[in-house]
């Protein structure tokens, strides 16, 4: 989903009403889960791609600062 960010991918569930998760999984340690959401027209509301590209910047943010810290001498 290039609207959200690289390596943003949707999965969409058909049920009586339509959802989306969209989840980022190009990690090793997980899969980032930033949005769930319940879809009621054909376009994707800007709100909802608001709310993942947020979460995205937050967990690029939170795995910068865990895996990109300098090592400490002992």
């Amino acid at each position: 989903m290039v609207s959200v960010g690289q390596g943003v991918y949707e999965i969409r569930l058909h049920t009586d009403l339509e959802h989306r998760v969209l989840y980022v999984a190009k990690h090793d340690e997980a899969v980032y889960v930033l949005h769930a959401f319940e879809k009621r027209t054909r376009q994707t509301r800007q709100a909802d791609i608001d709310i993942a590209k947020r979460r995205l910047a937050d967990v690029q943010r939170e795995r910068k600062s865990r895996y990109e810290q300098p090592c400490q001498a002992a």
